[in-house]
């Protein structure tokens, strides 16, 4: 099987886990942005005041730790389930952000490429520049949707609670996952504690998410 063939079926598997487990792959309309867009000129602090405009968020740390949540959890839902090495680089990407359906992304080339931490560093590079928030609760996002995206698997019954458990914490073995968090044990499902906060609780209408290490 080439490559390319490889990838789309990997993603054609995992996509009707849940909304977040599609990822589509092409070139789309002209209202998209190239990935690139993201790591310079205005159009990613664009996108996070619109964030904050949308949710109350006085903090513009606030506002980025969501956008950076969204755009993970578009990533690396349809990443951890298929448990291939698809190229989410920036310079493989599309995304577009309205205030309607919020962030959407998608991949231009069915490649693989570099591991999710190497695709994202540039991307969290990018966030610190737009607003001060600390890249150990950027990371815990992105491993909070790992996290999340293995629940799901284990649910449509693709792995155990065992097994996502092992490839999760195969993941958190190694920079820069190694302290997000932790998973914990409940029979025939998968736990997860971060160790940071997403600081979603300090929006209008927020709240504490089912791992937060600051309780409900």
């Amino acid at each position: 099987m080439s490559e390319f063939a490889e990838v789309l079926e990997a993603l054609r598997r995992v996509r009707g886990i849940n909304p977040f487990f599609a990822l589509d792959v092409g070139r789309p309309d002209e209202t998209w942005q190239p990935g690139t867009a993201l790591l310079e000129g205005p159009a990613l602090k664009t996108t996070i005041d619109a964030i904050a405009t949308r949710y109350h968020a006085t903090e513009p740390r606030v506002a980025a730790s969501l956008f950076f949540l969204s755009y993970t959890a578009r990533l690396l839902s349809p990443l951890t389930a298929a448990n291939l090495p698809i190229d989410v680089r920036p310079e493989n990407l599309w995304w577009h952000h309205d205030s309607a359906n919020g962030l959407s992304v998608r991949i231009d080339q069915p490649r693989l490429g570099p591991t999710a931490a190497e695709a994202l560093e540039p991307v969290v590079e990018a966030v610190q520049r737009v607003a001060p928030v600390a890249s150990g609760l950027l990371w815990g996002n992105a491993m909070s949707n790992i996290a999340g995206a293995l629940k799901m698997v284990v649910r449509a019954r693709m792995l155990t609670a065992e097994e996502a458990e092992l490839r999760g914490s195969r993941l958190m073995s190694a920079p820069p996952f190694e302290q997000a968090g932790e998973f914990l044990a409940i029979p025939g499902e998968l736990g997860f504690m971060r160790r940071s906060c997403c600081l979603y609780y300090r929006v209008a209408a927020g709240g504490k998410c089912g791992d937060c290490p600051l309780g409900k």
